[in-house]
């Protein structure tokens, strides 16, 4: 439990929330139902062992922010509790609340046990990738899909390890619960192109074949589109979107659109996740608060990914 003030607001509340959502409790010592939802709500921080963090505003102290978040909400009373979650205001309540209730409030909001621990091994996964060290990640992200095999975010990062490793029957296996999820999600479509590059590249012609190929004939797509997936089953992503460009611009339908879906599922694999946008308030029942609508959560800008998007727009249109 935090207290919050003019000094700690942006990083305690605004900042704190980006990593995990945080109750506000506004407060004040003279409000009786407040004396009686603030240990409730302590009492609940601690049963849900980390899964949202709790932060208090004591109106009296603090009237610049508790009047302006007043003034924002159209909220005249207190107590008056809001969540924040990926640094904005999601949803709220106003006055002492049930714990039956109040637990419901939250469980639309935070992740469950299941949903946190998954989270937190994701977590620890990622960071022993970024320090070099696939293997101990691998072995990580599958002791946690064997704990939750239906989190495709995790199974995707299992894939990816897999195919980075060369193990590329043991990508498609752990790529295979996913596969009828292709219409639906890019992500898991682009993996399976990068399976199918993987795989034909085992028995494709060397570089230098196929380059004279080419040479010899540049509407050789098959040749072009073999050299692709060889560079592409290599992790050499921008070398292979610059053999598709160049079927791309002689005949962009070649081989049902081959060349453009497999330079799109390229592009997809190099494009950094977007943050995890702000769980929305699913319903606005009687003693909840009316937040605004969020801002869209947008994907970091990556200058090679954009360079590579206008190229394919200049080849398609």
């Amino acid at each position: 439990m935090t207290d919050i003030t003019i000094q700690n607001f942006e990083q305690e509340l605004i900042t704190e929330s980006m990593r995990q959502p945080v109750l506000l409790d506004i407060w004040a010592p003279w409000c009786g139902p407040c004396r009686t939802l603030g240990p409730l709500l302590e009492k609940l921080e601690v049963a849900y062992a980390g899964r949202f963090k709790l932060a208090k505003l004591n109106s009296d102290d603090q009237p610049e922010i508790a009047g302006q978040l007043s003034q924002a909400f159209g909220v005249r009373s207190i107590p008056f509790c809001v969540l924040f979650d990926q640094g904005q205001p999601v949803d709220g309540f106003v006055g002492a609340q049930p714990e039956a209730q109040i637990r419901e409030f939250l469980d639309r909001h935070v992740p469950s046990a299941q949903e946190a621990q998954t989270e937190e091994e994701h977590e620890e996964a990622q960071e022993l990738a970024a320090e070099g060290d696939p293997s101990a990640a691998l072995e990580r992200l599958l002791e946690t899909i064997a704990a939750d095999p239906n989190n495709d975010t995790v199974r995707c990062d299992v894939v990816k390890l897999l195919l980075g490793r060369g193990q590329v029957a043991l990508a498609r296996q752990a790529w295979e619960p996913m596969a009828g999820k292709v219409q639906l999600d890019a992500r898991i479509a682009a993996l399976g192109h990068w399976l199918d590059a993987a795989e034909k590249a085992a028995t494709a012609r060397g570089a230098e074949a196929l380059t004279a190929a080419i040479a010899a004939n540049r509407r050789d797509f098959e040749a072009r589109f073999e050299l692709a997936q060889t560079h592409f089953a290599a992790g050499r992503f921008t070398e292979a979107m610059d053999e598709l460009l160049e079927i791309l611009m002689r005949d962009k339908a070649w081989n049902g659109e081959l060349a453009r879906k497999t330079y799109v599922a390229i592009l997809e694999l190099m494009t950094k996740p977007a943050p995890k946008p702000a769980a929305g308030a699913e319903a606005v029942k009687k003693g909840t608060l009316e937040v605004a609508g969020k801002a869209a959560v947008q994907a970091p800008s990556d200058p090679v990914v954009d360079q590579y998007r206008r190229k394919l727009s200049m080849a398609l249109f």
